[in-house]
């Protein structure tokens, strides 16, 4: 039997969406389900309440078999530091990475002291993949051929994978187990709006992660290269029974829709709409899609059924940065500010995602699309053009790190500063819309009514 760590290292995150963390406790669910597996553990050190002492505490008295690395944009800064002291602390455990950034940029990761990569694929198959042959193999770990989605360390050099890693069905997905998730820190996270993280403060949020995939295909997005063109979804029974069990053990609040393009099924959202009208599961909740996924009668269900806020991708309003966006995320202003009076008169926040940087657009555009959206009372969260193709294997971690959606990336950070000390108006323009003083803070947790106490 392989016994498994499941862990985030520590770092000091750029941004919080619990959404993104679920896939931790997914993989650590799937693995429970197979027949190799023995113990298996999750760690969150990337929440904050974790020191380094800590984590050498479980590496040196776990002794795992292996120790399952999660990685994303702005998780690589400890990363290295992590793997000595695993090294030092567990030296007979095989360390793999999985998640956002290995699946687009895989190469960065082998001139780290790692033993596999997951490079395409559900995590949970490239995880398992690893973990199933290493029971198999038994000491000292003879690596396959090959593994689906999966590349191994081999000597010096790297085993590539065996075709693309595998996708799982909906029904094969095992949703987080709420014990192990340690929803105080979350709460910190998202207490200040200021922020303009997801969550909504002075709430708890229960994450359900409802679909993958998406056909939209933004090309700053990372969802279509990981999961895929085509949408998997969980289906209502399955989405009810977890809400049903989750707050029957847990105070939750509200619940929030881990999924690309929560709209794009609109006949199943109508089914859950109804079926949450109908009682006895009436959660508040929230979801995120785009414009061209609504529409009034369907916003008005939503409305009824529970919803308190729908995030959109307005990106921007500038007619030159629209011609680099899908047809389908193409905005016309009047479109949007039809959006906005129904989700006003369905008692529905509208927060709209604004992409600063957006090759196209100038400083001036991106203040005139944010001051539009607020002046018919959307919630405005911007972040950063990110070209994750630019991205490339030998990358520094500082570089890498850049892909945060916080900071310039790519061709044009190495423009953002004129003289190599100072910023070029035109970054510093930018940066003010992420960083500069932020007085428009939500109420909508006062739609959401508060449980027993935590």
């Amino acid at each position: 039997m392989t016994d498994v760590l499941l862990i985030w290292p520590p770092h000091v995150p750029s941004y919080f969406n619990a959404g993104h963390h679920s896939p931790l406790y997914m993989v650590a669910g799937y693995l429970r389900r197979q027949p190799a597996t023995g113990r298996v553990d999750t760690c969150e050190a990337g929440t904050l309440s974790m020191n380094w002492k800590g984590v050498g505490d479980l590496l040196h008295q776990g002794r795992y078999d292996v120790i399952a690395v999660m990685n994303d944009f702005d998780a690589v800064d400890g990363l290295e530091r992590f793997i000595e002291y695993a090294r030092e602390l567990s030296p007979d455990s095989r360390l793999i990475t999985f998640g956002r950034l290995s699946s687009l940029n895989h190469g960065f990761f082998r001139q780290f002291d790692l033993d596999a990569v997951v490079q395409s694929g559900d995590y949970e198959c490239g995880v398992a993949e690893y973990v199933n042959t290493l029971s198999r193999s038994g000491p000292p770990y003879i690596p396959p051929a090959g593994l689906p989605g999966v590349a191994v360390r081999q000597g010096e050099g790297w085993l590539e994978p065996v075709g693309h890693g595998g996708r799982l069905d909906p029904e094969q997905w095992v949703l987080p187990d709420i014990d192990e998730i340690p929803y105080q820190d979350y709460d910190r996270f998202y207490a200040r709006d200021e922020h303009k993280f997801c969550g909504i403060p002075f709430r708890r949020e229960l994450v359900v992660p409802a679909a993958r995939g998406c056909p939209v295909g933004c090309d700053f997005c990372e969802v279509p290269e990981i999961f895929g063109l085509r949408e998997r979804r969980l289906p209502v029974d399955a989405v009810i029974g977890y809400i049903r069990d989750s707050y029957d053990r847990h105070p939750f609040e509200y619940v929030a829709f881990y999924a690309p393009t929560f709209t794009l099924d609109r006949r199943w959202v109508r089914e859950l709409c109804e079926r949450f009208i109908e009682g006895p599961v009436s959660p508040r909740w929230k979801c995120a899609t785009t414009i061209h996924h609504l529409g009034e009668e369907l916003v008005a269900l939503m409305g009824r059924a529970g919803c308190v806020r729908i995030s959109v991708g307005l990106e921007t309003l500038e007619a030159d940065g629209q011609g680099g966006l899908p047809r389908s995320k193409r905005t016309e202003e009047r479109k949007f500010c039809a959006l906005a009076e129904w989700c006003d008169a369905a008692g529905i926040e509208l927060n709209a995602f604004i992409i600063v940087g957006l090759p196209g657009t100038s400083a001036e555009g991106t203040a005139r699309t944010i001051e539009r959206a607020r002046s018919v009372g959307a919630r405005v969260r911007p972040t950063m053009y990110t070209p994750f193709h630019q991205m490339t294997a030998d990358m520094t971690t500082q570089q890498v790190a850049r892909f945060n959606r916080q900071l310039i990336s790519g061709e044009a950070a190495g423009n953002a500063t004129a003289d190599g000390s100072a910023p070029r108006p035109e970054a510093d323009a930018r940066y003010a819309f992420l960083f500069g003083r932020e007085d428009r803070l939500t109420s909508v947790h006062e739609r959401i009514p508060q449980r027993t106490a935590r």
